[in-house]
């Protein structure tokens, strides 16, 4: 296998469709992870666009820029582009890069289906953006399309939406597949799997929640197209089905899925940390049982999304008491961040900002997640701005900030410079300061009653609202340095060592405890 790819990479790289062809057959990991990464840049400016088009929209009561129909195909589109244009594709271009290297395999396991895996994705995006220019407009039931919005009431383009989801699917199903094969049976000599890094323990554990999650959201959107095309009532009651089951049926895919975005910034902040702070990651195995433990829990979760819908009493009892059960696991990690820092030789360089963000950030979107637990409290919270406030907290600081943190990390090693440290730090706190401002005013309006998905609204909320839009500015506008950065790093600079964190020798792959070879140095002695 490993021969052919090789062949195969010389034809593309050194052959006459040099150029272009080389990105469109290549088969190369860090190609195909390089690909990723910008393709979920893109997808990131893009639905921030959206995102600016909806606080505009919202900075002061009243209808003044856009249509409500529209506002409703961005708040969708938004969601939509972010959780699976932006944040998955991003953290698939991480692993791409990273897990190889640091299993010290030579490429991922299935390189021509890692090549098909990533370029499904800009057709399937480019399908779905092209709904906004058809006549019936884009999809407007929102990111969670429940019927009978999304079925009895949807413009007649969701069934392109529903296409573009399966060929969404289809693309993570094989990226996960390629990971569990890479992990699992090209690892050098020696690395057992509790010696593995943390991010490809992550990884891990995440592919598997992709396996297991993807065919079900396929399902959901196969019985959608069945009963707007083939006269089936799944979801219609007139016909006896029951649009609470599309609810159910989307959730048991939607809880895993928002894990999916997180474990991975787990694993890239918990190499991160380590480094920064100059001594082993704190309690590395209750570390993998943590993420272990988070990856089952997130199956028996899903109704505490649904907490009005009318369950039986026993239903919201268990679905409270399993969902307040994942603060314990989660606790352990924040735990074991805090206590790797804890009397370290700490230095504050851009990757470890955006992790102690992280950590910090992240802890607020969990307690208001406890918080959403709780079933008489949500009756309250449900459908206002106090849970967007808490998803974003979980998604912006959380996800994004990982996958940033873990650019930065990696940076110079990816293209043999270092990146502009004062332009970090600008990105960084213009960020942190953009995404308080815009998320933190949210947990007011929601417990004063806003609703969400609503573009006009009672003139009490209207200066909350205004700062958060200021806010959105300042963050969506702090992401153009991190362009500018990257783009500099790429072009050339001051040339990075081979340690390229000073004083952090051994501690930059993996930090098992104890701590393993590095990985670039002496190879384990194999008895």
């Amino acid at each position: 296998m490993t021969t052919v790819t090789a062949h195969h990479d010389d034809h593309v790289h050194h052959g006459p469709a040099k150029g272009l062809m080389r990105w469109v057959l290549t088969t190369n990991h860090k190609d195909i992870g390089t690909m990723y990464l910008w393709f979920s840049f893109a997808m990131l400016l893009t639905g921030g666009c959206m995102a600016l088009i909806i606080r505009t929209e919202l900075f002061q009561p009243g209808l003044q820029l856009i249509e409500p129909e529209f506002f409703n195909q961005m708040t969708t589109m938004h969601g939509l582009i972010m959780v699976f244009g932006a944040i998955m594709p991003a953290f698939v271009g991480l692993a791409n890069w990273m897990v190889p290297l640091m299993v010290g395999a030579p490429d991922m396991a299935l390189p021509r289906m890692n090549n098909w895996s990533f370029w499904i994705l800009p057709f399937a995006f480019g399908m779905m953006l092209l709904t906004l220019f058809s006549e019936a407009g884009a999809p407007n039931f929102g990111w969670t399309f429940y019927a009978p919005l999304s079925t009895t009431y949807a413009p007649s383009s969701v069934t392109f939406f529903i296409l573009a989801v399966h060929m969404l699917g289809l693309s993570s199903i094989m990226g996960a597949i390629n990971i569990v094969v890479t992990i699992l049976n090209l690892r050098a000599p020696g690395m057992t799997l509790m010696k593995m890094p943390l991010f490809v323990w992550t990884w891990l554990i995440t592919a598997y929640l992709l396996i297991a999650v993807m065919p079900v959201l396929a399902g959901v959107v196969t019985m959608m197209l069945m009963d707007i095309h083939f006269g089936t009532s799944f979801f219609n009651a007139a016909g006896g089905g029951d649009p609470v089951l599309f609810q159910h049926i989307f959730w048991f895919f939607g809880h895993p899925e928002v894990y999916i975005m997180i474990l991975p910034a787990f694993g890239i902040v918990s190499q991160i940390i380590p480094v920064f702070a100059r001594k082993p990651l704190f309690g590395y195995t209750s570390m993998v049982y943590a993420t272990t433990s988070i990856a089952f829990l997130s199956f028996i979760v899903w109704a505490h999304h649904m907490f009005t819908v009318g369950m039986p009493l026993a239903a919201e009892l268990f679905f409270m008491y399993a969902t307040m059960l994942i603060a314990i696991p989660t606790g352990v990690k924040v735990f074991n961040w805090v206590a790797t820092m804890f009397r370290g030789s700490m230095t504050f360089e851009t990757p470890m900002l955006f992790s102690i963000a992280f950590v910090f950030l992240f802890t607020i979107g969990g307690f208001s997640g406890l918080m959403l637990s709780i079933v008489p409290a949500d009756f309250q919270y449900h459908d206002t701005y106090f849970v967007v406030a808490h998803f974003h907290y979980v998604l912006v600081p959380g996800a994004l900030f990982g996958i940033l943190a873990g650019v930065y990390f990696w940076l110079p090693k990816w293209t043999g410079y270092y990146y502009n440290e004062s332009l970090g730090k600008w990105h960084f706190w213009t960020s942190f300061i953009g995404v308080n401002i815009t998320f933190f005013p949210m947990h007011f309006v929601g417990l004063a009653g806003m609703p969400r998905r609503v573009p006009d609204y009672a003139l009490q909320f209207a200066d909350f609202n205004a700062i958060a839009s200021a806010g959105a500015y300042i963050f969506g506008f702090a992401q153009l340095i991190f362009l500018v950065l990257v783009i500099k790093a790429i072009c050339g600079g001051k040339k990075a060592s081979s340690s390229v964190w000073e004083g952090a020798e051994g501690l930059e792959w993996s930090i098992p405890s104890p701590a393993p070879y590095h990985t670039f140095s002496e190879p384990p002695v194999v008895k």
